[in-house]
């Protein structure tokens, strides 16, 4: 690879229940997508969740001069969400997840697809991080970015130059919003809501979990874990915080999920569409305690960036899409060798055309053309 190889890649409505518990689904978008949700009607509960997410500059626009600008929110809309697992916060953070949401202009339903972590592209200069530019793996995009000279990193500039890189991947030209989720915090979220059901497609064990939580042991006689694994049977499944974010992390064939991160993307889109059913469920949206708790995690657990419009503001554009009206997409690809060592992904050509027809609003044709592009999600 180039010269930025050195470090950073490996490493509706709603009926039946009080005003106050509203629900729209701008939260969603911003916990792994679609996870959570937003209370409109309620103004002290609105006002805690507005107060309690963290805001930042995530794609430079005050540091261009622009101004924040207020305006009705309308479709089309591209809003980029970004996961991250900050083990140490004196380290460059890496991108372990990177999702876009695509709502067409008639505001109800939206395509949610997954970017491939060690997807090889090239990153473009950033001075801000005197960083020169290069090819390497998408999450090492984060990690340049975040980079501040003598100083300790900043989460907000990883995101501006992975922001540019996946438009620059995609043919998005502008992001209409953008949230850092944090995945300490999601574990918080998941255990506030009570847990979340979903189905599980096929057997997973895993990889770094004991059956009680507990981290596995290391290997004394060479690399990886020993011990005990927790296991995700095939069916409907419970899943508490901890068993939620340690499955979706899952992606080794040894481990059940034949595909590899093909296979982890799936999964976290199924997760998501489970996660914001259980929000929007009524065990959570009439329970005035219960929701305080998913809102309040939620805030804490995310960065977000609307451009000039509040994480409410989003919630109520978006009020019309449910769960049901979200469409998971795979974006086919393969990996990338070299003298039979793994360098990362690539996306097949026909990637390519669907990023096309995202951008001439043109979806439901190419997705019925191409049904092997539609993530199947119970």
């Amino acid at each position: 690879m180039g010269k930025a190889d050195k470090g950073g890649g490996k490493a509706s409505r709603w009926s039946g229940v009080p005003r106050w518990a509203r629900v729209c689904t701008v939260f969603g978008a911003v916990l792994m997508l679609l996870s959570g949700a937003v209370l409109v009607g309620a103004e002290a509960l609105m006002a805690r969740y507005e107060g309690a997410v963290g805001k930042a500059d995530l794609f430079g626009d005050q540091a261009a001069g622009a101004k924040e600008r207020k305006s009705d929110i309308k479709g089309p809309l591209n809003i980029l969400l970004v996961g991250i697992d900050p083990r140490n916060p004196e380290m460059p953070p890496l991108a372990d997840s990177v999702m876009v949401l695509h709502v067409p202009a008639e505001m109800d339903r939206a395509y949610l697809f997954s970017m491939p972590r060690d997807l090889i592209v090239k990153i473009p200069e950033f001075s801000r991080a005197e960083f020169d530019g290069g090819t390497d793996r998408l999450n090492a995009a984060m990690s340049y970015g975040s980079r501040v000279p003598g100083g300790n990193p900043d989460a907000a500039g990883g995101f501006e130059l992975l922001a540019t890189t996946v438009q620059n991947v995609t043919g998005i030209t502008r992001f209409d919003a953008g949230a850092i989720i944090n995945f300490n915090g999601f574990k918080k979220i998941v255990d506030a809501m009570g847990g979340v059901d979903m189905y599980i497609e096929r057997e997973v064990r895993s990889e770094h979990r004991e059956p009680d939580g507990k981290h596995r042991k290391g290997n004394p006689n060479g690399e990886g874990y020993v011990g005990p694994q927790a296991v995700y049977k095939k069916g409907n499944q419970h899943l508490n915080g901890w068993q939620a974010l340690d499955y979706v992390r899952q992606r080794y064939p040894k481990n059940g999920v034949p595909d590899g991160d093909y296979g982890r993307q799936r999964h976290q889109q199924q997760f998501v569409k489970a996660m914001a059913a259980q929000a929007f469920s009524a065990d959570v949206v009439t329970n005035p305690v219960k929701l305080d708790r998913v809102l309040r995690a939620a805030g804490q657990s995310l960065i977000f960036s609307g451009r000039g419009n509040s994480v409410v503001d989003f919630g109520l554009a978006l009020k019309d899409i449910r769960p049901e009206t979200i469409q998971m997409i795979k974006l086919p690809g393969g990996s990338v060798t070299e003298n039979g060592k793994y360098q990362g992904e690539r996306f097949e050509p026909a990637v390519d055309d669907f990023f096309a027809a995202l951008k001439k609003g043109q979806l439901d044709a190419f997705l019925l053309e191409h049904p092997d592009f539609q993530n199947k999600a119970k």
